[in-house]
């Protein structure tokens, strides 16, 4: 029977031996008091990466991502953002249903906007019947895909002149930092509040972090606890967390090394269409003819588990694969048959 060999997404890593001893070893207490010294050592962390004044450990990206929303954009105002952004097809909806926020979806190529795409979309405040914009939106990276540094500049320059806030859903900025070059505090400087995960390409069990500045992250913290999540010794999963930023941020390098060799031996296939320029971990490709969701179910059938976005079949490379891994993943790739 073949190994399976899992890239459906690098949330499904593991903690590492190392990261469980950070784990069982962490000093606790009860953050709900703030006595959590684990937690509030991540937080003094991840402003610093940020350079942001602040940060709050939630529970997931989402949480972060909508405790921004509700604070920085507002009930009946409007948040704008490319119409495959995370907030609005895989946060159940939540920026409507809890932050009572409009999300306006811009189509463009690979979800990378610029100031152009954004400004005439743009509602000023006072209009009698419509909500006004308060908030843009950005994802990075987004399907993998890193945001030119230029686009953020111009996008915050347009929100000053505009008087409204940008906010970056991070997940994965640390993918678009080691990729580029660039910190993760310059990519942040363009945004007035940015989220990024631990339990992706970091390979912490759970985890966000929530960066801004102090009044905001004030006000996050007591939307945090309205929202369910007061919780106690949680320095157990913030010395995951520690661990993942001391010890996980450079090898991200080795996933996008790894994803570019599938890449290139998918290219060498007579049945794979490669879509995006895949810059960091994230990997899509099409069949002709044969729906993502069909590829994905043959895959697993030769013990590669895959996952669907939309009409692509996507690959994620993540912390659990190896070198050994990625060179059994191509020997099948070569050999798979999608058309009988």
């Amino acid at each position: 029977m073949k190994s399976i060999i899992d890239l459906r997404s690098d949330t499904i890593t593991m903690p590492t031996p190392a990261m469980r001893e950070a784990i069982y070893m962490a000093e606790v207490g009860d953050d709900v008091y703030h006595e959590d010294s684990s937690a509030n050592k991540l937080e003094r962390m991840g402003a610093e990466i940020c350079g942001k004044e602040a940060a709050l450990f939630v529970p997931t990206g989402s949480m972060g991502n909508l405790i921004s929303l509700y604070i920085n954009c507002g009930r009946a105002n409007e948040v704008l953002c490319a119409k495959n952004a995370h907030i609005i097809h895989h946060e159940i909806g939540a920026v409507s249903a809890i932050a009572g926020v409009l999300p306006i979806g811009l189509d463009t190529p690979d979800g990378i906007l610029s100031a152009d795409d954004f400004a005439p979309h743009i509602k000023a405040k006072g209009v009698y019947d419509m909500a006004a914009t308060t908030l843009l939106e950005v994802e990075n990276t987004i399907g993998g895909a890193i945001y030119p540094i230029e686009n953020l500049k111009e996008i915050k320059h347009l929100a000053e002149q505009r008087d409204i806030k940008v906010h970056m859903d991070g997940a994965r900025i640390f993918n678009a930092s080691v990729a580029s070059g660039i910190s993760v505090a310059e990519y942040a400087k363009y945004a007035d509040t940015i989220t990024f995960c631990l339990s992706k390409g970091l390979g912490s069990p759970m985890g966000s972090l929530l960066c801004g500045d102090k009044q905001f992250i004030n006000q996050a913290r007591t939307l945090r606890k309205m929202l369910g999540s007061g919780t106690r010794q949680i320095g157990f999963m913030a010395a995951a967390g520690i661990y993942a930023l001391e010890h996980n941020v450079d090898r991200l390098k080795e996933d996008h090394s790894r994803a570019k060799k599938i890449v290139s031996t998918l290219k060498e296939t007579s049945y794979a269409t490669i879509h995006g320029k895949t810059e960091t971990n994230i990997v899509f490709f099409t069949v002709d003819n044969i729906p993502s969701d069909t590829i994905v179910s043959m895959l697993k059938e030769d013990g590669i588990l895959a996952n669907t976005e939309g009409d692509y079949v996507r690959l994620a490379t993540n912390l659990n694969l190896s070198d050994n891994d990625i060179d059994e993943l191509c020997t099948r790739l070569k050999n798979f048959s999608p058309i009988k």
